[in-house]
C-alpha cells in the first residue's frame, strides 16, 4: 500500500520531475526513510541526502523551512534583511535561489552572492552588511549525495539554541507542500533581492590581509587543492597577494563539482581527499601541500620531506597555528584570549600558560568559539582575541568572521611554513621542538554511523546506557570512570548531550552525537613521553569505546 505521505507528494501540481522521477521508482524502504519523520533542524540548521520526501533536502523542505525561518526574522525585527550564499553541490545554488525568492515573497530584503562563495564569506557579509540574519547552502564536506541549509545570526555566528527551537516552532506550522514556489527573476527585477556587489568581497580580502603576522620574502611552492568546491578563487586570491607563494593546483579538482569526482568524500581531515595533493606535491618538490573542504571553512595540509608527504593532524595545526601567533605577540594592555573546543587537544594548555595567555574551553561548534569573540567584543575587548581552533580542522585569528575560515587559515599556514623555511625548518621540526618542550599528547577520533530508524534509536540507547551509574553502565566502561554529563549543566557552559569520562593515567574520551549527522562522534586523549607511548595508550582506549559504541 502506497504510504499516504508519498502519495500526497506525487498530487503536488509543483512537484519537479527529477522528484516525481524518484518518487515513483522508491523501494518500500527507501519511502520509508525519507517520509518517517521531518528533516531535523537545530543549530546547524538542516542536513540531508538529497531526494523527495520529508525526510530528505528537496526544494520543498528549503523552502517549508525558509518560511519558518522568515516568519522569526518578522518577529525579531521590523525591517528584516538575509544574506544568502551556496556553495558548489548538487542543487546548491537552486536552493539559494530559492531561498532568497521566499524571504523576498515574505517581504524580507535579500543579499545574495551572485556566484558561489565559501562559508566564512557568508559570515563577513552578514556582519559587513548588517543583516538580520544568513543562509548558507552546504553540507560542508558531506558525500555528494547530501546538501544542507546552515542559518547565521546578525553576529555573524551560527544561530544559538534558543533561535533555533524558536525557528523550528515556525518551521512545524508550515505544511509540507505548496501548489507553487515563488519565482526568483520577479524578486531580482523588483529589487527584493540584490546581488552582493564586488565592495564586500574586497573588503574580506582587506580584512584577511590584516591577518599576517611575520610577512616573509621567502619562497614558499606550494601544492592546493579546493576539493571541487568554493575555495579555488578566494584561496589563490590571497596567495597571490602574499607574493612569494608559487601555487600548483590539483586539476582534476580545481573547478566546482558537486559530484567530486575525484574524493567521494571531499574531507580534509582524511588521506583519500589529500591524495592527488599529496602525489601533486612529491610530483612538483613542493613545500607542503593543502586543500580546503567544499564551503572552505576546514582546511588541511601536509609537509613533503623527500617523496614523503606527512599530514598534520587539526589539533597540531592548531598547536603550531597558536605556538606562531605567541611568538609573535605584541604589548597589550589585556591578557589575549584563545578558545578552543572541549574535544581539542590539551596541548594548548601549557602554551597559553608560558605565555601569559588566558584560555577558554567551548562545547564542540565553531559557533561557540564566534560567540566569544561576540562577548568580548561587547565588553569592548574583542582585541584580546587572538585565536580560535577545533580538533576538526577549523581556525580563525580574526573577529571579522564569526566561523572558521579557511582563506584565513590558508594565510597563516604559508605564512607561517614561510618563515620557518627561512630558519631552516619545517612544520614538521617545529612540532617536534614543541613535544619536546611540553610532552606528546595524542588524540584520536573515532566516528560510529547508525543509518536509518533503528540506527537512530541504537545511537540514543547507548548515550541513555552511558548515564547509568557506574555499576551499571556497559560492562567495558571501568565503573572507576569519572563522568562529566554536559546535559546536567559543566560550569557556564550551555547544557549538551555529550559525555566525558576521565580514566587512569590522565586518559580521558568524550562522546556526543554529531549535530548534523545519525552518528557518534568518540574523542580518545592520553599523553606520553613519546609518540609510541601515546598511541599504545590510544589502542587501548579505542578498544574500550569499540565495544561500547560498535553499531
Amino acid at each position: 500500500m502506497m504510504n499516504s505521505g508519498k502519495q500526497r507528494w506525487m498530487e503536488c501540481p509543483a512537484m519537479p520531475e527529477e522528484l516525481m522521477d524518484i518518487l515513483r521508482k522508491m523501494s518500500p524502504e527507501e519511502e520509508h526513510d525519507s517520509f518517517y519523520r521531518d528533516l531535523s533542524f537545530g543549530t546547524g540548521g538542516l542536513r540531508g541526502v538529497l531526494g523527495a520526501g520529508t525526510n530528505r533536502m528537496n526544494v520543498f523542505t528549503v523552502a517549508k523551512a525558509t518560511r519558518g525561518l522568515a516568519r522569526y526574522l518578522k518577529e525579531q525585527s521590523d525591517h528584516p534583511s538575509c544574506a544568502v550564499s551556496y556553495d558548489s553541490r548538487i542543487h546548491s545554488r537552486d536552493f539559494a535561489e530559492l531561498t532568497a525568492a521566499v524571504l523576498a515573497s515574505m517581504g524580507i530584503q535579500v543579499f545574495l552572492y551572485s556566484r558561489l562563495m565559501p562559508t566564512p564569506m557568508l559570515s563577513y557579509a552578514v556582519r559587513h552588511l548588517k543583516t538580520t540574519a544568513g543562509v548558507m547552502i552546504t553540507a560542508s564536506h558531506n558525500p555528494a549525495r547530501f546538501n544542507g541549509y546552515k542559518v547565521y545570526g546578525a553576529d555573524g555566528c551560527q544561530i544559538t539554541l534558543l533561535a533555533a527551537d524558536r525557528i523550528l516552532s515556525f518551521i512545524r506550522r508550515e505544511e509540507d507542500l505548496t501548489d507553487s514556489l515563488p519565482d526568483f527573476q520577479r524578486f531580482l527585477q523588483d529589487g527584493s533581492i540584490h546581488y552582493i556587489e564586488e565592495e564586500t568581497i574586497e573588503s574580506y580580502f582587506r580584512d584577511i590581509w590584516k591577518l599576517r603576522v611575520q610577512p616573509s620574502d621567502c619562497p614558499l611552492r606550494v601544492v592546493y587543492s579546493p576539493l571541487n568546491g568554493t575555495g579555488n578563487l578566494p584561496v589563490r586570491e590571497i596567495m597571490k597577494r602574499m607574493g612569494n607563494i608559487r601555487v600548483d593546483v590539483v586539476g582534476p579538482q580545481e573547478l566546482p563539482d558537486g559530484h567530486f569526482p575525484t574524493c567521494p568524500y571531499p574531507n580534509p581531515e582524511i588521506r583519500e581527499a589529500m591524495a592527488l595533493a599529496i602525489e601533486k606535491a612529491v610530483e612538483t618538490g613542493a613545500d607542503l601541500c593543502f586543500a580546503t573542504d567544499p564551503d572552505c571553512d576546514r582546511m588541511g595540509a601536509g609537509v613533503r620531506v623527500g617523496n614523503q608527504v606527512t599530514l598534520i593532524s587539526g589539533n597540531d595545526m592548531g598547536i603550531l597555528m597558536l605556538d606562531y601567533l605567541c611568538r609573535h605577540l605584541k604589548a597589550r594592555p589585556l591578557p589575549p584570549v584563545v578558545v578552543k573546543t572541549i574535544v581539542s587537544t590539551e596541548m594548548a594548555v601549557p602554551i597559553c600558560e608560558k605565555y601569559g595567555i588566558e584560555l577558554r574551553n567551548v562545547l564542540t561548534g565553531f559557533k561557540f568559539i564566534g560567540e566569544q569573540i561576540g562577548l568580548l567584543e561587547k565588553d569592548g575587548q574583542a582585541d584580546r582575541f587572538l585565536f580560535g581552533f577545533e580538533e576538526s580542522y577549523g581556525y580563525l585569528s580574526g573577529t571579522d568572521v564569526r566561523d572558521k575560515d579557511a582563506v584565513n587559515a590558508a594565510l597563516l599556514l604559508c605564512e607561517m611554513a614561510a618563515n620557518l623555511k627561512k630558519e631552516g625548518k619545517t612544520l614538521l621540526s617545529r612540532l617536534d621542538e614543541l613535544r619536546d618542550e611540553f610532552g606528546f599528547y595524542a588524540q584520536r577520533l573515532l566516528t560510529f554511523e547508525y543509518e536509518g530508524e533503528d540506527g537512530s534509536n541504537r545511537m540514543k540507547a547507548i548515550m541513555v546506557s552511558l548515564r547509568a551509574p557506574a555499576g551499571s553502565r556497559p560492562a567495558a566502561m571501568p565503573a572507576s570512570a569519572r563522568c562529566l554529563d554536559y546535559l546536567a549543566g559543566i560550569g557556564s557552559l550551555p547544557k549538551s548531550d555529550v559525555l566525558e569520562f576521565h580514566l587512569e593515567k590522565g586518559f580521558k574520551v568524550i562522546i556526543r552525537p554529531s549535530g548534523t549527522e545519525p552518528k557518534l562522534k568518540a574523542y580518545l586523549f592520553a599523553q606520553g613521553r613519546s609518540q609510541q607511548e601515546a598511541e599504545a595508550s590510544l589502542d587501548s582506549l579505542e578498544t574500550l569505546v569499540r565495544k561500547i559504541c560498535q553499531p
